[in-house]
């Protein structure tokens, strides 16, 4: 069976939404068309011009990269620097590059769940949950068509809370309409008011299904008119955000955590300020630049904060409340390519989906 770009987009947008990544991000089909067959897929962390190589010596026609090589604008490309100089070779070799980058960072079963694996963490939460992302659709149903619409609106990606799926809630009541003019009901008689046992349906669903939500709810009511009405939510969704908050199995002294989180994360070097408790146990982490996570961190207790990017004067700003544990920006994100190819292979078997041996980290440790 053939597998399109676009068959591979549908996967990975699926998991994670573009709608989740931040507003200065840049994820997405960068080059390609999404209608090329995929004859391999190379993962990396970033795409620059050794990894398209790499992709072309493999015969991988899709580049997964976690960061975007395209993050600003470009107004020319005349091959001048290295983001210039990858996007020409990976065209003029027709190689498709995707980046799945904040995104895949806010999912809960995204970047920051694979390091809190890595980590061995339990009981694993969003650190700091997204507001404003989540819509509720009410709508009124005859009793006996519930259930039917309740299904469409299910499989449109509706009622699904945490680990609870189907969920919605319906209470009992009467509806009233006068059919007029050219109107065809499924209800009633031209002319004649209705009253109808009805039900009122309330479910929940990420607000950037609402298209496909409404449509399904359009296909599957009985009425030539459906009355419905949308409400853009502020609470907090507890599977979008940054970064994770978990505990370690046992209560460990520092030094001993600071030992395993190296080893753990092959990292040759940890920026970290003095240890304030004598043992730890709550542990926040976040892939990539994770500072602004800092007060999050504190007030949600935790003990740690691992994560990437501090600058100097940050470093004050744990105050004695907590241990920051800077481990490298490469190195917090290294296991996105194993995350991402677990998920590729469970879909697609037909080719060959690879991890790039190219180590893209420009910083090196003396």
């Amino acid at each position: 069976m053939v597998t399109t770009v676009k068959d591979v987009v549908n996967l990975l947008e699926k998991w994670a939404p573009p709608a989740y990544q931040e507003d200065y991000d840049n994820s997405g089909l960068l080059t390609g068309n999404l209608h090329q067959t995929v004859t391999g897929i190379l993962v990396t962390l970033d795409c620059i011009e050794k990894v398209v190589d790499e992709a072309i010596a493999a015969h991988c026609n899709l580049i997964i990269a976690h960061h975007p090589i395209i993050f600003k604008g470009l107004k020319k490309i005349t091959g001048k620097n290295y983001v210039e100089r990858t996007i020409i070779k990976a065209i003029k070799n027709d190689v498709a590059i995707y980046a799945i980058h904040t995104n895949l960072d806010n999912v809960a079963t995204g970047v920051n769940q694979k390091f809190a694996e890595k980590l061995n963490l339990k009981n694993c939460r969003i650190l700091l949950p997204k507001s404003e992302t989540l819509a509720k659709l009410v709508t009124f149903v005859p009793k006996e068509k519930t259930g039917d619409v309740l299904d469409a609106l299910h499989r449109a990606g509706a009622g699904n809370i945490g680990n609870y799926k189907n969920c919605s809630f319906r209470a009992e009541g009467k509806g009233t309409f006068l059919p007029t003019g050219t109107a065809q009901p499924a209800i009633g008689q031209l002319n004649q008011q209705e009253t109808v046992d009805e039900e009122r349906v309330e479910v929940i669903f990420p607000k950037h299904l609402s298209r496909p939500i409404v449509t399904a709810l359009l296909n599957a009511h009985p009425y030539e008119e459906v009355a419905y009405y949308l409400t853009d939510l502020q609470n907090e969704n507890q599977e979008v955000g940054a970064g994770i908050i978990g505990e370690l199995e046992q209560e460990t002294e520092p030094h001993q955590f600071l030992l395993h989180l190296k080893a753990v994360m092959s990292t040759s070097c940890i920026r970290h300020t003095q240890p304030v408790k004598p043992f730890v146990k709550k542990i926040a982490v976040c892939g990539g630049s994770g500072s602004f996570l800092l007060p999050v961190a504190i007030a949600r207790q935790a003990d740690v904060l691992v994560s990437a990017d501090f600058k100097y004067h940050e470093f004050f700003d744990a105050d004695q409340k907590i241990m920051i544990a800077d481990i490298g920006h490469y190195e917090s994100e290294q296991f996105t390519k194993e995350l991402v190819v677990g998920v590729l292979k469970e879909k697609f078997t037909t080719f060959a989906i690879i991890f790039s041996k190219t180590i893209t980290n420009p910083i090196s440790y003396l």
